[in-house]
């Protein structure tokens, strides 16, 4: 399955060198799918609504643990073809944002940092 490649800082589309939607490869195209599960809210993928965070039901505007928010981070990012692994390394609330690192090792033994 193809990625389509999303600009790492704004987070939308890119061209390749011929004006076409460029696609991610392995292994960056991991880390990013990685990257987008943790950033879906439960219930936006109208094609499975089990994906994602639950951000609306439990962790925006609420106090979770930290091991809560760490443990939905872990199952979203298990989702992803090909990763047989996760870790939170970091996690971060500041100033209303959320942000923090994953280790993901795929099935091929390769580890990367996730930063979300």
């Amino acid at each position: 399955m193809k990625t389509l490649l999303l600009d790492r800082t704004a987070w939308d589309l890119v061209l390749d060198a011929n004006d076409d939607i460029a696609c991610a490869s392995d292994p960056y195209q991991i880390a990013q799918d990685v990257a987008s599960a943790v950033r879906t809210f439960r219930g936006e993928c109208f094609y499975d609504t089990t994906l994602g965070l639950p951000y609306w039901q439990n962790i925006l505007g609420q106090l979770p643990p930290a091991s809560f928010i760490q443990s939905e981070i872990v199952q979203a990012a298990l989702t992803v073809p090909n990763v047989v692994s996760a870790t939170v390394v970091s996690l971060a609330l500041n100033d209303r944002t959320f942000s923090g690192e994953i280790d993901v090792t795929d099935t091929r033994g390769n580890t990367q940092t996730v930063t979300f």
